[in-house]
């Protein structure tokens, strides 16, 4: 499995946590779960294969760090998205930007932070309409321009 599998899996992790909120290691050791994770095999090529204990960790990581730093990412992408109101952005959208923040903020020595932009892009291409590609694109660009490239 590679990287931008497992993180395609944390996305959609955030985003199911999103539609119904939990306790996020409760969602975790659920999805985990052997028996459980055989199932989604079925439905999806995305989990034909099982992440190793490393992707496992990386995938804990994005989802969990994401939830406990919820209001602080949200506070970013607040800040960065000139012109629209918060309720406007799609829970998909939202899940893509909070992974790659959280990746570009508490990951940079393990996932370049242009290198998390990008794949953030690349998974709004895949689950996004089209006009809110160049959105994702500018909200994590003017992020990282604002927040890290100045420090």
């Amino acid at each position: 499995m590679t990287r931008t599998a497992a993180r395609e899996m944390a996305v959609r992790l955030c985003y199911g946590l999103s539609e119904n909120p939990r306790d996020p290691e409760e969602a975790l050791d659920e999805f985990f779960d052997s028996e459980y994770y055989a199932t989604l095999s079925k439905e999806d090529e995305l989990y034909e294969s099982e992440p190793d204990e490393h992707q496992t960790e990386y995938i804990r990581r994005l989802v969990k760090g994401s939830a406990d730093h919820g209001a602080e990412l949200d506070g970013y992408i607040e800040k960065y998205t000139v012109g629209w109101k918060f309720s406007r952005i799609s829970r998909t959208a939202l899940a893509v930007i909070r992974i790659a923040m959280y990746e570009v903020l508490y990951m940079p020595d393990e996932v370049p932070p242009r290198a998390a932009i990008n794949e953030a892009v690349e998974l709004a291409k895949k689950y996004e309409e089209p006009e809110t590609v160049p959105f994702v694109n500018g909200v994590l660009g003017s992020f990282f321009r604002g927040e890290v490239s100045e420090k």
